[in-house]
């Protein structure tokens, strides 16, 4: 498999998180996100978004939004289980997933932030407080919902701590206090004691500057 990433993207960074627990082997891509690399017309043969990440799973299919692509990696790579078998349980992950993916993530991402700064005229402190609004709101939410016994949902590694880590890293890079956030962050130092995290985090990718 072939992974078409950015060091940063937390949306990559968690599809890094997913292959490394499932053991699955791939060759990582990088796109450079700063330079406008996915814009370019080669990348843009690959995912026509110019989104990261992308995932080739073969030479005749390409898997963009990681979302589905974890989905997709759950189906087709069932272990270790990312999901908990009862299907009350599983909505419940799913639903606190989304609060990540759907409502922190697509305000906070680098195009938006770029955005607000080039289109829109705020400065870097206003469009600091943006970011760290919206992570407040969502992070929130979360807090209340975690176990943290080690992990967001108890002994296992599951889907949803696939999806926080990036985010709070993406919160402490950008200077969020966590102070009101103690299951976060007991979940975030729990996971980053594991080697699939620590080996899929954004300073050690082959493309980190």
């Amino acid at each position: 498999m072939q992974l078409y990433s950015y060091f940063r993207s937390s949306a990559a960074y968690r599809l890094r998180i997913a292959l490394n627990l499932k053991g699955i082997k791939y060759e990582q891509i990088p796109i450079n996100l700063v330079t406008n690399e996915h814009r370019s017309s080669a990348y843009l043969k690959v995912n026509n978004q110019g989104l990261v990440p992308a995932l080739k799973v073969n030479e005749n299919q390409t898997l963009v939004q990681s979302g589905a692509i974890l989905e997709w990696l759950e189906e087709n790579h069932p272990q270790p289980p990312l999901y908990p078998s009862d299907n009350n349980e599983k909505a419940k992950l799913r639903g606190l997933c989304q609060v990540i993916s759907c409502d922190i993530h697509p305000l906070n991402n680098l195009r938006v932030l770029r955005y607000l700064r080039n289109e829109l005229g705020l400065s870097e402190q206003q469009k600091t407080h943006w970011y760290q609004h919206w992570i407040a709101q969502g992070f929130e939410a979360l807090e209340a919902h975690l176990v943290a016994t080690p992990y967001a949902m108890g002994m296992q590694v599951t889907m949803l701590d696939i999806f926080l880590i990036p985010q709070v890293y993406n919160a402490l890079r950008f200077g969020q206090d966590m102070s009101g956030f103690a299951n976060i962050m007991a979940v975030y130092n729990a996971c980053n004691e594991l080697d699939v995290f620590r080996t899929a985090a954004p300073e050690v990718q082959v493309d980190a500057s």
